[in-house]
């Protein structure tokens, strides 16, 4: 049966390293016959999230902007994978704020169960990424019903476009977007 598969593009870069994973992954669940949607943060106004709690019982956040809209499509999704540059060894600063402005799935009936990170980094070893993978995590252990089902670290892509050099990455991308 087709998954409904939400991508979210968090880099701010035009050809973008990460944006590339989510190219693949997304070509290989469509081909995988699925239904595949990718939003990217750029040029979304996503403002930081108050901590009022009013998302609770609205079931959206009272701050009227591109993260609810984007949080809508998340509680409908049964995939949601993010990709996302490596910055001083975590998420984009785009990413993390838009996860705090989720708030309102937490206690919502959300249809998401499985969970994918794309990452790339400029450092050219894995563990660089261990902080990213591990606040991706600290997001997830707040649904009990979702898991993280695969990452991808693309290591020692600096420049836009220099994910091409490492086929590794692009080919692991393309095949767990198969099997999501």
């Amino acid at each position: 049966m087709a998954k409904k598969i939400l991508i979210i593009s968090s880099s701010l870069r035009a050809h973008s390293n990460s944006d590339a994973l989510a190219d693949e992954f997304m070509r290989g669940a469509a081909e995988a016959g699925n239904k595949v949607e990718k939003i990217s943060l750029a040029g979304k106004k996503i403002a930081f999230c108050k901590g009022c709690m009013a998302c609770q019982k609205l079931k959206h956040c009272a701050i009227q902007d591109d993260a609810n809209e984007i949080t809508k499509k998340m509680l409908h999704a049964d995939v949601i994978v993010f990709a996302t540059p490596v910055y001083y060894f975590s998420m984009s600063g785009q990413l993390k704020t838009l996860l705090d402005r989720s708030n309102s799935l937490y206690s919502s009936d959300y249809a998401f169960r499985e969970v994918y990170l794309l990452a790339t980094a400029a450092e050219d070893y894995p563990a660089a990424m261990n902080g990213t993978v591990k606040g991706i995590q600290g997001w997830i252990d707040c649904f009990d019903k979702v898991k993280l089902c695969g990452t991808v670290r693309g290591c020692g892509v600096n420049d836009a476009g220099t994910i091409h050099d490492n086929p590794r990455a692009l080919k692991k991308a393309y095949a767990m977007g198969k099997e999501a």
